[in-house]
């Protein structure tokens, strides 16, 4: 498996947690859409890219860690994610984050930041929908 696709476990309140294998590179579109027993998750180095809102709306889900190999991830990937207190980039150079989606497409724009506090991280991915992409 190289992909979760879209909605692929949308709704499963009872998912605890998740294993992702190293062969994965994309997260879908509202993959993991309201699992709401989910607490947390950890995207291995293989994942590149994690789509909209795919996290969106589980509410227990409180620490994710994003592999070396993440570089982009779409708007509202953990929008309302009510117990979220870490997420911890392994790689922390040179992220952007912009409201612009062709912005974020075309990796120009935004504005560079600094991502090494997972609590701090949280902000901007829990209450705001903000695209990410990593030069």
């Amino acid at each position: 498996v190289t992909s979760i696709g879209d909605g692929a476990f949308n709704n499963c309140t009872s998912l605890t947690s998740v294993t992702l294998g190293n062969g994965v590179t994309s997260i879908g579109r509202q993959t993991f859409y309201n699992c709401s027993s989910l607490t947390s998750v950890t995207i291995p180095d293989s994942v590149t890219s994690i789509d909209y809102a795919a996290f969106y709306d589980c509410s227990s889900l409180a620490s994710v860690t994003l592999g070396n190999g993440v570089t982009s991830i779409d708007s509202g990937v953990f929008y309302n994610c009510s117990s979220l207190t870490s997420i911890v980039f392994t790689d922390t150079s040179d992220w952007y984050r912009t409201t612009s989606s062709s912005d974020w497409e075309n990796k120009t724009g935004g504005t560079l930041m600094s991502v090494t506090d997972a609590s701090e991280n949280v902000i901007y991915f829990k209450y705001y929908s903000y695209y990410w992409y990593k030069k």
